[in-house]
C-alpha cells in the first residue's frame, strides 16, 4: 500500500542514491588497494595472528566464504575471514585490522559495542513484526499498533545510529595497529584509511535510510490521524 505513495519516494530516494553511492565507493576503493601488495609481504591472515598474538586477544580466527564478509563474533570471539582477505594487499590487511578492532572493543567492555549486541534480538524481532504492526494498526485504526510498529521502526534507526561509533572506532584502532607495530608503511597507511573510509560510509548511508523509513512511518501515521 505505500509502494505507489509518492511520499515515500521523497523520503527513500535521497538515502538510496547515498546507498548506491556508497556501496560503488567501497568496491572501486577495496579493489584499488586490493591490488598493491604490502611492502612486508603480508597478508590478512598473518596480520590477524601477528595482531591477536602482540595484544593477546584470546579470540579465533577462522576462514569464511564469500567476498568481503569479514566479521567478528562477540559471542564466540572469533574473526571471520573472508577469501579476499587472505592475500598480500593493503586492502586486506586494512579490513582484518578493522575486525581486530572490533576485537579489542570486546576484549575492553566498549559501551557502544555492547549496547548494539545487547539489542541485537529486539532488532531482529522487531524487523518483521513491527511493518506488520504498523500496517495492522492503520487497518483497524488501532493507535497503539501504529505507535507499536512506530517503536520498532525507532528502534532499528537507533541500532544503525549506535553502529556509526562502534565502526569508526575500529578503524581507528586498526589504523593506530598497524603503525604502531609496522605493519603498513606509511605510504600504505594511507591506502588502508582509503579503504576503512570507504567502508565507513556503509554504515552512513545506512543509518540515513533507516532514519528517513523512520520519518516515513511517522508521517503516515500523523497524516492517517488527521
Amino acid at each position: 500500500m505505500f509502494f505507489y505513495d509518492p511520499l515515500y519516494f521523497v523520503f527513500a530516494l535521497p538515502a538510496l542514491i547515498l546507498g548506491l553511492w556508497a556501496q560503488w565507493k567501497v568496491q572501486s576503493t577495496y579493489n584499488k588497494y586490493a591490488r598493491v601488495p604490502t611492502a612486508l609481504g603480508v597478508n590478512g591472515l598473518q596480520t590477524a595472528r601477528r595482531l591477536i598474538g602482540i595484544y593477546g586477544l584470546g579470540v579465533g580466527v577462522q576462514n569464511i566464504p564469500g567476498f568481503l564478509t569479514d566479521h567478528y563474533d562477540p559471542r564466540t570471539k572469533t574473526v571471520g575471514l573472508s577469501q579476499s582477505s587472505v592475500q598480500d594487499s593493503v586492502a586486506s590487511v586494512a579490513v582484518v585490522a578493522h575486525e581486530l578492532g572490533h576485537a579489542m572493543q570486546d576484549a575492553e567492555g566498549y559501551l557502544p559495542l555492547k549496547l548494539r549486541g545487547a539489542i541485537v534480538p529486539a532488532v531482529q524481532l522487531s524487523g518483521w513484526v513491527g511493518p506488520l504492526m504498523f500496517v495492522i494498526g492503520l487497518l483497524l485504526s488501532s493507535a497503539t499498533l501504529v505507535n507499536l510498529g512506530l517503536l520498532a521502526f525507532a528502534l532499528a534507526a537507533g541500532f544503525a545510529i549506535i553502529t556509526l561509533p562502534v565502526e569508526f572506532d575500529a578503524s581507528r584502532r586498526a589504523l593506530a595497529m598497524l603503525q604502531a607495530n609496522g605493519i603498513l608503511m606509511p605510504q600504505e597507511l594511507e591506502g588502508a584509511k582509503r579503504v576503512l573510509d570507504a567502508a565507513a560510509l556503509t554504515y552512513v548511508a545506512a543509518a540515513a535510510q533507516a532514519i528517513m523509513q523512520l520519518l516515513y512511518f511517522i508521517t503516515i501515521a500523523n497524516r492517517n490521524r488527521d
